[in-house]
């Protein structure tokens, strides 16, 4: 009885030894690959599993979370025959675990080489200039090439990017002084910019106050030649009615005419750029029996007289001239 016992009791230890060989836990974000005899079946997923011991085995497991792939600095020779150094990362994700399994055989070495080879061929393919600035399109041009080229393998590239791009000194020293002359440049233009801007503006308020200068010349011009004519009209007016005044019979209106007339001519000797001093040693009462004389001519000529008045009196004049 002792030995049946025992038998059944290794009996049952070993059943429930298999039992525990043949459940598989599989942790959130893996996916266990199921092999029978060596040959791929089916795929484990996350939780509780159960295969036969000895009949079904764990292949590979992968990790079907999003990882990231370091690219080492590496030296690159540009379109333009610059030395460059550069390194980038590489994130990507299995979505087929049996093709990741199975189709490569080391996947995360193959997927740094081929980001290597393809970043050497885009970057290759540029100017140093546009390394430098186009920084964005390089990305996307890996990201395109590289995810292309893992579709077989079950894995989606998510995204690439270039983390540092170191040129020579040589070649960063002469950016320095090539950026300092442009900004020099730029300075410069705009500089000269604001002066043409500055010229320009005074020309044009130059060119205003002729404009201005010139309408109120010719305003004050006009102005001025309206005034004559008006004065002219008002002379002709008044010598018009002074003649008309005369062949009524009238002599007042020539005396008041002709006394203008003196007023003004001895005004005439005292504006004269010649004279210093001038002396009029005349009496009010002389100058009014000069304009009745005058009165009296204009009588003896109206009415047809024969004898001819008196002349009138000249006043003294004495002038100091320069």
């Amino acid at each position: 009885m002792d030995v049946i016992a025992g038998l059944l009791g290794v009996i049952v230890a070993l059943v429930l030894a298999y039992l525990f060989a043949s459940i598989k836990i599989v942790r959130q974000g893996y996916n266990y690959t199921i092999e029978h005899f060596g040959r791929f079946t089916t795929v484990a997923r996350p939780g509780f599993n159960l295969y036969p011991a000895f009949f079904y085995r764990v292949g590979r497991k992968v990790n079907m979370m999003e990882q990231v792939i370091d690219i080492p600095g590496q030296e690159i020779i540009t379109r333009d025959n610059a030395m460059i150094s550069t390194d980038g990362v590489v994130f990507f994700q299995v979505l087929d675990a049996p093709k990741a399994a199975y189709e490569v055989s080391d996947l995360y070495m193959a997927l740094m080489q081929l980001t290597t080879t393809n970043l050497r061929t885009v970057m290759g393919s540029m100017d140093l200039d546009e390394t430098l600035s186009k920084r964005d399109e390089i990305n996307a041009r890996l990201l395109s090439v590289v995810d292309q080229a893992t579709t077989p393998w079950g894995v989606k590239i998510t995204r690439v990017e270039i983390k540092d791009i170191r040129p020579p000194a040589d070649i960063v020293n002469a950016m320095g002084r090539q950026m300092k002359a442009e900004r020099e440049k730029r300075a410069n233009i705009l500089e000269a910019e604001g002066t043409r801007a500055s010229e320009i503006l005074r020309a044009e308020g130059q060119k205003q106050a002729r404009i201005l200068e010139a309408e109120g010349r010719k305003e004050s011009a006009f102005r001025d030649a309206e005034a004559r004519e008006r004065a002219a009209e008002a002379e002709a007016k008044a010598t018009e009615l002074v003649s008309i005044a005369i062949e009524q019979g009238s002599p007042q209106s020539l005396n008041y005419f002709i006394a203008q007339k003196y007023v003004e001519a001895i005004g005439k000797f005292a504006t004269s750029p010649n004279a210093k001093t001038i002396l009029f040693p005349v009496e009010a009462t002389q100058l009014m029996g000069t304009l009745g004389g005058i009165g009296e001519l204009a009588k003896e000529i109206v009415g047809g007289a024969s004898s001819p008045p008196a002349p009138p009196p000249r006043p003294r004049i004495e002038a100091a001239e320069d």
